[in-house]
This record gives structure tokens, C-alpha cells and sequence, in this order.
């Protein structure tokens, strides 16, 4: 079995760094350290940023084959180490051990998108002599790097998160300087111990620094960032954007995300789906299944199918491989989920089932006809919760879906292609998912959202846009 060091280093300017050990990562599910690493202190955050500045020149005239061999130098070492990547992520993040080596491969299949995409950094060329003014000209564009970036990652996909900011900056030639987050810093962690093995990137292009939530202001608010990409609470988000100055900004925040069954859906692959999309990792995932809208005609077998699955989970050790639900990140998180729970009851929801709260270990909970008032309904639930309601007609239960302030990701359960196409045109999100949850992501597709769930689009080609600009040349024929 996998085990972990004592303390690790972080990373300055491509290099282990050990400054003091001051952050204890706890092991989640038995709440004992589990490690420790350093934390950056503002002095180690302006070095970092310093060297990103210089690093940009350098990294930016890197050859994109280059580039490339550096992303598939990441994706062989990911495999050889995917055991221990797991194991970590299981630690950190109390994620069930199957979850975890899925987000190793999407770990790689990211590198592994971002080295494709290294070497397809198109442009175009562009007629201009669209009048006799402009008889003898011609123009193409092409795109380059924006410049060092900061990036901020959150605790739910410690791995893959991280990646979706990393390989795509490493593709398109930006050194970036990254704050992983406290409660999982790991993951990112042993990305930058892979990446210092590359000698081909110059000094600088990368540092990833753990640091405390106040030390985000320089994250933010250094104006020699070209780009700010965080992931977390809109609550967060929205005021890191606020402070950000002219720098681009990207967004990834949060969702209550629906799904909708309709009277023609395989009820069984509904039922298998929806029950994944709501509970996988604990349902700490922005993009998890919330509001579960389900046609009236089917409502009673339906509910009778979910309750029955969902009752069949196993509960625990994340390290257990029958374990599908874990701890929730922490206790303070796991009650705040608990008092949702308890307020949406007291307010007329019925409860299905779960509910019972014991330290981090949340049941899965699935709720019904919960109030629209009521935080469980209305907010990013965030944990193993999931409410369930009836609809009689496909253009209310669109309405359903947009009234919330989020906007992310729909799951549709329906055979009806004229109802898919409603649904693509008339629902307030950034994605819509056919005949699967809200929660299906493949790596290489736009993914972001509208409303309070983001602003931007990441997915390792659309990051890369975000990450370059247009540079146009002109010529005048003589």
C-alpha cells in the first residue's frame, strides 16, 4: 500500500522549497494529521510572482513540441505514480478510493488533452481588401501567451481542478503561480514535484504556494497578473473578482444543479444515474445532483427506485473499496449540512431517508417537496443531499430549473428530441446533459457556468483561449 511523507515541501520558482511546516493537513475520516507542509509567507508569494514575470518571456518562446514533451513527460509519471496519487486524495480529501482513482485518470486524460492542444495553437489569415481603401492589404492573427496567471483551487477535486489550470497554462506558454487549497494542498503539490523534474522550463514558471486565505490578496490583486482563474464559492469568487483590477478573470463557483426525468425515461438507468450524480464523493461536487424534477405520472415508482438505492450505499472508510459515501471535508461543514436538513423538515419537507449525522459522516439524504425558501432548495448544498419534486408539463419544469440564482449544468432524462431542443435553448446554465446527471464532465468540453455559478469557460482548448490573446499583423503589398 501507498504511504505518505512526514512533511513536503512547496514550490518556488520550480523548486522544493521547505520555509518551516506550519499547515497540518489532517487525514479526513479519522481527523488525525495525516501530514504537514509549509505555508508561503507574503515575502515567498512576491518572489514567486517576481520570478512568474520573468519566466514569461522565456516560456513564452518555448518551442510548442516543447511544451508538449513537458505535459507528456507529466502523463507518463502520473501513471507510473497513480497508486500514490490515489492514496493521497483518499487522505486529503476523505474521497472513496474508487472516486479517487477516477480523478487520477481524469488527471491524466487532462495533461494528456493539454499536450495535444500544445501544438494546435492556430490563427488565421484574413482578407482585408474588402474595398478599394484597403485594395493592397492583407492581415492574419495569431495567438499568444497572456502572461503569468494566478490561480486559486478549492478542496473538492484537489487533482483534476488543479489540472484544468496548470496543463492548459503549460500549453500555452504562461508561467502562473497557484494557491491550492489548505484543506487539500497535496494534490497540487506532487503535480509541482512532476513538473520540477522538467529542466526544459525556465526558472519561474511555476510555484505553487499553500497559503492562508488572507494571503489571496496578492493572488488577486497584483497587477502583474495578466489572468485571476479561481475555483470555489461564489460568496469568494465574486469578491476576489471585485478586487482583481484589469486582469482577466475566470470564474468556477457554484450550483444547485437539476435534473429533470421525464414521463418516457428508462427508469432504471434514471434511478442508477441520478443516485451517482447526487452521492459520488460525498456529493461535494459543484456540478452534483440537487433538485431531482420528476414527471407526476412516473413520480411514485420513481421515488420508490431512488430511496431503495439510495438506502443500498455503503457508508465509511474511504479506503474501502464497498465504501461509497465518506466524510464530507469536515465536521463544521458536515452540521451545516445537518441544520439544512433539519430547517427544510421543520418547514413541511418529508424526509425520505438519511439525515443522520455522526462527526464528518453524513447519510445520504434525499429530501421531498422541500420549500423554495429553505437553504436546501435554494443554495449549493454541497454534501450527500438531494430533494425530489413532481412536475406535470416539460415547459414548467423548465421554469423550475431557472428559478435559481445558479446556473451550471441540467441533466434531462427524456426521449423527446424536441424537448432536448427546448430545453438547449430556453435553460439558464452552461451545460445541458442528455440522458445522463448534471454532473457528467468530459475533460476537453466548455465547462463553466451563468447567473452566480461563474463567469468563463474552462475545458483545457477553451482555457487556452482564456489564457492567450489575438495578435494581429497587417501587411500593405508595394
Amino acid at each position: 500500500m501507498p504511504s505518505l511523507r512526514d512533511i513536503y515541501p512547496l514550490y518556488l520558482n520550480n523548486r522544493p522549497v521547505q520555509p518551516n511546516t506550519d499547515l497540518a493537513v489532517t487525514d479526513k475520516f479519522t481527523g488525525e494529521i495525516a501530514f504537514r507542509t509549509a505555508l508561503a509567507t507574503p515575502e515567498l508569494i512576491e518572489e514567486a510572482i517576481a520570478g512568474a514575470v520573468r519566466a514569461a518571456e522565456p516560456l513564452a518562446r518555448l518551442a510548442s513540441y516543447q511544451r508538449r514533451d513537458v505535459l507528456l513527460h507529466c502523463v507518463s509519471r502520473f501513471t507510473e505514480r497513480s497508486d500514490e496519487l490515489a492514496f493521497a486524495l483518499c487522505v486529503e480529501a476523505g474521497k472513496p478510493i474508487r472516486d479517487s482513482e477516477g480523478e487520477v485518470g481524469r488527471l491524466i486524460d487532462t495533461f494528456r488533452i493539454a499536450a495535444e492542444e500544445a501544438t494546435r495553437n492556430y490563427g488565421e489569415v484574413q482578407p482585408l481588401d474588402i474595398s478599394a481603401r484597403t485594395e493592397k492589404f492583407m492581415g492574419m492573427w495569431k495567438r499568444v501567451p497572456i502572461g503569468p496567471c494566478s490561480f486559486i483551487s478549492p478542496f473538492n477535486f484537489p487533482l483534476n481542478l488543479a489540472a484544468h489550470k496548470i496543463a492548459p497554462a503549460i500549453a500555452a506558454g504562461c508561467p502562473f503561480v497557484m494557491k491550492p487549497a489548505s484543506l487539500t494542498p497535496l494534490g497540487a503539490l506532487i503535480i509541482g514535484e512532476v513538473l520540477a523534474e522538467c529542466d526544459v522550463l525556465p526558472e519561474g514558471a511555476f510555484s505553487i504556494l499553500p497559503a492562508h486565505r488572507d494571503g489571496a490578496a496578492m493572488f488577486t490583486e497584483d497587477e502583474r497578473f495578466k489572468l485571476l482563474s479561481f475555483t470555489g464559492s461564489p460568496e469568494v469568487g465574486w469578491a476576489l473578482k471585485a478586487k482583481a483590477g484589469k486582469k482577466k478573470v475566470v470564474l468556477e463557483l457554484g450550483g444547485n444543479a437539476a435534473v429533470i426525468v421525464d414521463a418516457d425515461a428508462d427508469l432504471d438507468h434514471a434511478v442508477e444515474r441520478i443516485v451517482f450524480g447526487a452521492f459520488y464523493q460525498s456529493g461535494q461536487s459543484c456540478i452534483g445532483v440537487q433538485r431531482i424534477l420528476v414527471h407526476e405520472t412516473i413520480y411514485d415508482s420513481f421515488r420508490d427506485r431512488l430511496v431503495a438505492k439510495t438506502n443500498a450505499l455503503v457508508s465509511g472508510n474511504p479506503h474501502d473499496r464497498a465504501t461509497f459515501i465518506g466524510p464530507m471535508i469536515s465536521e463544521k461543514e458536515a452540521g451545516r449540512l445537518k441544520g439544512w436538513i433539519d430547517e427544510a423538515v421543520a418547514a413541511g419537507a418529508t424526509l425520505l431517508t438519511g439525515g443522520r449525522l455522526e462527526g464528518a459522516m453524513l447519510e445520504a439524504t434525499l429530501l421531498e417537496n422541500v420549500p423554495t425558501h429553505c437553504a436546501a432548495d435554494r443554495e449549493e448544498a454541497f454534501g450527500p443531499l438531494a430533494n425530489l419534486s413532481k412536475f406535470s408539463d416539460w415547459e414548467q419544469a423548465l421554469a423550475q430549473v431557472n428559478a435559481s440564482k445558479f446556473g451550471l449544468q441540467t441533466g434531462l432524462f427524456t426521449r423527446d428530441l424536441h424537448k432536448v431542443l427546448a430545453a438547449w435553448d430556453r435553460l439558464e446554465v452552461g451545460g445541458v446533459v442528455v440522458n445522463d446527471v448534471s454532473s457528467m464532465r468530459v475533460d476537453n468540453m466548455p465547462y463553466g457556468g451563468v447567473k452566480d455559478s461563474g463567469l468563463g469557460r474552462e475545458g483545457v482548448r477553451f482555457a487556452i483561449e482564456d489564457m492567450t490573446e489575438i495578435r494581429n499583423l497587417v501587411i500593405r503589398r508595394i
